[in-house]
């Protein structure tokens, strides 16, 4: 199951981003007015609104996979805090001792 939904994951990730990096800027309509084609594909303003569906389609299905994953994948660790105080981390020895301190030079010319 988590390895379905990974692949469908990474597969509309790919499709939205081809999505939004074949739609045009806001700024591309100013070239054609001095004289410059429009470079569409699928006409004048056709594009836009079926382009625009595609990326609002592929966004919902990116969050929704986000969310599967994340829930799939998290299991017990989503109680816990990485700041919670009482949470006891594997990087504590347990031990309460004190590192000595070095010996600086006017410690050693004061015996």
């Amino acid at each position: 199951m988590y390895t379905f939904i990974l692949v469908v994951h990474v597969t509309v990730c790919l499709i939205l981003i081809s999505v939004v990096l074949l739609q045009t800027g806001k700024g591309a309509e100013m070239g054609a007015a001095f004289g410059g084609s429009s470079q569409t594909i699928f006409g004048s303003r056709g594009a836009a609104t079926f382009l625009s569906k595609l990326t609002v389609g592929a966004a919902i299905i990116f969050m929704m996979t986000s969310l599967s994953l994340s829930m799939l994948k998290g299991g017990a660790s989503l109680g816990s805090s990485v700041i919670d105080p009482s949470n006891t981390g594997s990087t504590s020895t347990g031990s309460t001792e004190v590192p000595t301190p070095i010996e600086t030079p006017e410690d050693a010319t004061s015996d």
